[in-house]
């Protein structure tokens, strides 16, 4: 029977041995997966960070761009109406500008686009009856139909 708790006793110690063992083993993987878990969380934020700055950058440059465009349209607009009017006698050929003067879109300073500001939201009914389901049959009228120049003026 002695022999029995000397036997107990060396399987407990070298128990205790191995799992001490294999405690470390397993720490270190999971201190390895910890260290592995915010690198990849410090990671993700950095790239987070850097997708914002990207599009606040093509923001801006977008902002830019058409500020860019639209001072282009009036310097070509202050040039073809100076040329004009500095040179009436000139023949269209020689003039430059007096091609496409008729294509050009008047920009204007104090009116910004539609598009751009908004003071309210769009409303989505029509003042008065619009007569969309009414059982009459409407007509068009010839000044009703949009020509063509004045589609590409609209738009």
């Amino acid at each position: 029977m002695a022999m029995s708790w000397i036997i107990a006793a060396a399987i407990f110690i070298a128990g205790i041995f191995i799992g001490s063992i294999v405690s470390r083993l397993t720490n270190k993987n999971q201190n390895q997966q910890i260290s592995l878990k915010k690198d990849l969380d410090k990671s993700k934020y950095e790239l987070e960070q850097y997708r914002q700055e990207l599009v606040d950058h093509f923001a801006r440059s977008a902002e830019l761009l058409d500020n860019v465009s639209k001072d282009y349209s009036k310097l070509y607009e202050h040039m073809a109406k100076t040329s004009a009017e500095l040179m009436p006698n000139l023949p269209t050929q020689d003039n430059p500008f007096a091609q496409r003067i008729t294509t050009l879109e008047q920009v204007k300073n104090d009116k910004p686009i539609e598009d751009e500001v908004m003071d309210h939201q769009p409303r989505d009914y029509a003042n008065g009856a619009t007569g969309l389901f009414s059982d009459k049959a409407t007509t068009v009228r010839e000044d009703e139909i949009a020509t063509p120049e004045q589609q590409v003026k609209a738009s």
